[in-house]
């Protein structure tokens, strides 16, 4: 019985198991989440190194990062967008925003959800990208960061300026230009502001404006809060847009000012930028009469365009693939889940009808151990006073014997009067003696105690108050003796009886029912 209750106890301990590694309780002995820490650490200063601490980080990423899937994408979104890698970029901005939502991170999740829109409606120009910037709005109003509705705004903004509408987009950035200025802990925001004002005034031919803001764009140079990069990116961008805009008014020297100016900066140029610069110096070139010179700008800004067609392309192609495969990847994932949620289940059920199965069996088994114990504990009871009784009946056969031999005593005494004598004082003796023959042991509730073992322990449960006499009075009652019937039997007297009839029903608080009614309403042994 032991052993199966084991048996049993190891199969539940293996359903536990198995559970607990399908719900996803099972822990890695090893968290690799400060190497996703020390890539973001140098994300803006090295891109190459901040990529070397997450490819140091083994697979499964799952399993290895939990609860930092949404920093390792997004920090390898940025490292993708520094090597003009951009469907990539899109894919792991797809997957930190789909960890973000899952970790709560809302703060990743708004910055993915803005990167996607660029995405998607810069490359693709598919207005539906819209629903990101909603999106944005939400999660950083989630996350409580304090700059994430002006982070929506410019991206609005941004998108109008891209379309060429500078007057729409001049509105939307100077009903809010004190706000981006107002934030000292990250100067970008009025940088990209006047970088945008700066730019639209130009194209819409408002120099004073232009240089207004312009001034205002380079006095942000040396700000702590702003990476080089995205400065002289913006710079270079404002830098060509005044030499083609003077170049169009016939003003070459300033011009060609700019143009100067722009290619100190030419490693920090976008592709529009770099298109203009080319375009700008071949046709400076031609209208200068050097027309090798312009030729060799030509080659190169058709060269350069035909790259920049390729990888819009391939782009274009490469972000569809990315959403096809994205999609199947979360569809398959998702069946994942939905199949490993129904086998946890199954298992869980299969855990508590193996749990109350156990408890059934654990409990039959109990009461049949505790059956045994009762039964083992009476027939040790018996045994015990058996031998008590097996000591009382060689003594009553030795009385008998000796009864035997003054028998023969008395029939050899001669003389009839002597004999009756002899006879009738054996007669009194026997007389006296039957009535204590069977008190000749140590106590006479051993000898009677065989007689009903089950009564005698019930009223010691009952009644642990009541002492021996009492309890053996007790039990005479119960099996229909009157007072002078136990009176005889104890040798004693009917008033004794009837005085200790009395007591018994003090100790047990006994008032108006009878004294033997009660013990045989409340003694039923088994």
């Amino acid at each position: 019985m032991l052993k199966n209750l084991s048996n049993l106890k190891t199969i539940w301990y293996c359903f536990f198991l198995a559970v607990c590694y399908l719900s996803g309780f099972s822990q890695n002995k090893e968290d690799y989440r400060y190497l996703v820490d020390s890539a973001d650490f140098y994300i803006d200063t090295d891109s190459k190194k901040a990529l070397s601490f997450l490819d140091s980080i083994p697979n499964p990423i799952e399993q290895n990062i939990k609860g930092k899937l949404a920093d390792y994408y997004a920090i390898k979104s940025l490292i993708h967008d520094d090597y003009k890698e951009y469907s990539k970029m899109y894919q792991c901005d797809i997957l930190a925003l789909k960890y973000a939502e899952k970790e709560k991170n809302y703060m990743v999740a708004g910055q993915a959800s803005l990167d996607l829109f660029s995405s998607i409606y810069f490359v693709k120009k598919d207005s539906s990208a819209y629903k990101y910037l909603v999106k944005a709005k939400e999660y950083f109003d989630l996350s409580n960061y304090p700059h994430g509705v002006l982070e929506v705004q410019q991206m609005y903004a941004y998108a109008k300026f891209m379309n060429r509408d500078y007057n729409g987009c001049n509105e939307l950035i100077l009903n809010h230009l004190n706000e981006y200025k107002n934030v000292k802990d990250d100067a970008y925001f009025y940088m990209f502001a006047t970088y945008m004002l700066a730019s639209n005034y130009i194209f819409l031919g408002n120099f004073e404006e232009a240089h207004n803001y312009f001034k205002e764009f380079k006095a942000l140079r040396d700000n702590p809060t702003i990476t080089e990069y995205n400065y002289f990116s913006f710079k270079a961008s404002i830098d060509v847009s005044l030499a083609e805009q003077y170049f169009n008014r016939k003003q070459i020297d300033s011009a060609l000012y700019y143009l100067k100016n722009s290619t100190k900066l030419k490693i920090y140029m976008g592709e529009d930028t770099m298109k203009s610069y080319y375009d700008l110096y071949a046709n400076f070139y031609k209208n200068s009469g050097d027309i090798d010179k312009s030729k060799a700008y030509i080659d190169s800004l058709m060269t350069f365009k035909d790259k920049i067609y390729k990888n819009t392309i391939n782009a274009s192609f490469q972000i569809n693939e990315s959403l096809l495969e994205t999609e199947s990847e979360l569809q398959s994932r998702n069946k994942k889940i939905f199949y490993n949620g129904i086998l946890a289940t199954l298992l869980f059920l299969g855990l508590i009808l193996l749990s109350v199965f156990y408890f059934i069996f654990y409990r039959k088994h109990k009461e049949k151990f505790t059956s045994f114990n009762k039964q083992n504990s009476n027939l040790s009871y018996l045994k015990s006073n058996n031998e008590q009784l097996t000591v009382k009946i060689l003594g009553l056969e030795g009385y008998i014997r000796s009864l035997k031999k003054e028998v023969k005593l008395i029939s050899t005494i001669e003389g009839l009067d002597k004999q009756r004598e002899q006879i009738k004082n054996l007669y009194k003796n026997l007389h006296i003696n039957s009535s204590t023959l069977l008190d000749k042991s140590e106590s006479h509730l051993d000898l009677v105690n065989d007689l009903n073992v089950d009564f005698f322990k019930k009223i010691k449960e009952v009644y642990p108050q009541l002492n021996n006499s009492e309890v053996i009075i007790c039990y005479y009652l119960f099996i229909g003796f009157k007072n002078k019937e136990i009176a005889v039997f104890l040798n004693s007297s009917v008033r004794a009886i009837e005085s200790k009839r009395y007591r018994i029903t003090k100790k047990i608080n006994l008032e108006d029912s009878s004294l033997i009614q009660h013990i045989k309403d409340t003694i039923k042994p088994s």
